[in-house]
């Protein structure tokens, strides 16, 4: 038996949450692959054994066990490995930005000989969707370096004080990791201390914050990103070393977005379709234009006898959010145009528009 032919085994073991089966099976694939990947089967022996003993198994990538809550014992942070992702699509302004923290970090030892103090956080803001916990994936990936994502939800304790002792605790673990700290949803721990609707303990908790960032090493690489920068601590703002809005993808992200994500199923597809796609959707976030497309392909597949146009069409008229009659007018009028051989009831099926309102449409 060939070693990728044992992954099926391995996934339905895991999913079982048979721990017996995977180690089992992990043990085959090492002994397999050892002749040709002796490092990867050494990685795979070395986990297993861990696991045998009791071991975390963040240990086999020289991670030390990951903090947890005094009170609940449950695990403060999320470890994720580093994977390859695709480079995010962005505008070459905000592509550019992200690059320059890259190179930044890559001139680490050279910026400290020179006696120039490196960068080592950055915030992202930016609607839900556009891409902000993508791009720490990749920043991951480029940098070889494990994401610790803190838990909002065991981090904050309703207990006096114990919110600061568990940011604290995050904090020390990764000071003394190799890692990437991500600080997601972070206007909730980082609210405006003016706020008077707050409470005295999550005023507290952004003292805590801001000094554990204050006092962060530069080889500690600290990500923030907010969806609502309108209520973060101003000082919060001062403690990164670079900001960056993630605005809604443009006409030029929004093609590469579309041609990457339907992949070869595009080419089923008229240049008329694409282009109203790519005109219709300059509200969408990147991660909506993304699950659109997939919903497309998928489409695309469970209904092989309808033109893949047709299909297409309708699913992007699910997610634009027509606000008004003059909005469904120019809809209309705009298929109409670019697809003159559509009926009235096709129209209607894609827009969701009665046929007798989009006869209507067209002849205002």
């Amino acid at each position: 038996m060939i070693a990728y032919e044992l992954v099926p085994k391995l996934i339905r073991a895991a999913l079982n949450n048979d721990k017996k089966a995977v180690e089992s099976i992990s043990l085959m694939i090492g002994r397999k692959i050892k002749k040709e990947y002796p490092q990867i089967a050494s990685e795979i022996m070395q986990i297993t054994a861990n696991s045998n003993v009791g071991a975390d198994a963040l240990r086999t990538l020289d991670l030390s066990p990951a903090p947890v809550d005094r009170e609940s014992r449950n695990q403060l942070v999320k470890v994720e490995e580093p994977i390859k992702v695709e480079e995010p699509v962005l505008n070459s302004d905000i592509f550019g930005q992200i690059n320059d923290f890259l190179r930044e970090r890559e001139l680490l030892e050279k910026f400290l000989e020179e006696d120039i103090i490196p960068p080592n956080s950055i915030l992202l803001s930016g609607k839900p969707g556009v891409g902000k916990t993508y791009i720490t994936k990749w920043l991951s990936y480029k940098l070889n370096l494990p994401i610790v994502t803190v838990d909002l939800a065991t981090s904050i304790s309703s207990y006096l004080g114990r919110s600061g002792q568990n940011i604290k605790s995050i904090f020390d673990y990764a000071k003394s990791q190799n890692v990437i700290l991500f600080l997601d949803e972070l206007d909730a721990i980082a609210k405006r201390r003016d706020d008077m609707g707050d409470l005295g303990e999550l005023k507290r908790l952004v003292n805590v914050l801001l000094k554990e960032l204050e006092e962060c090493p530069v080889t500690c690489v600290i990500v923030g990103a907010t969806n609502h920068p309108e209520i973060l601590d101003k000082a919060i703002w001062r403690r990164f070393d670079r900001s960056i809005v993630i605005p809604l993808p443009g006409k030029e992200e929004r093609k590469k977005l579309i041609g990457r994500t339907l992949g070869k199923k595009i080419e089923d597809m008229k240049l008329e379709t694409i282009r109203f796609i790519v005109n219709s959707t300059d509200s969408i976030s990147a991660s909506e234009i993304c699950k659109m497309c997939e919903h497309i392909k998928r489409q695309m597949l469970m209904n092989e006898e309808e033109k893949a146009d047709i299909l297409a069409l309708k699913e992007c008229c699910r997610i634009i959010e027509l606000k008004d009659r003059n909005e469904k007018v120019q809809l209309c009028r705009l298929i109409k145009k670019d697809f003159p051989g559509l009926s009235l009831r096709d129209i209607s099926n894609i827009t969701l528009i009665s046929s007798a309102s989009v006869g209507r449409y067209l002849k205002e």
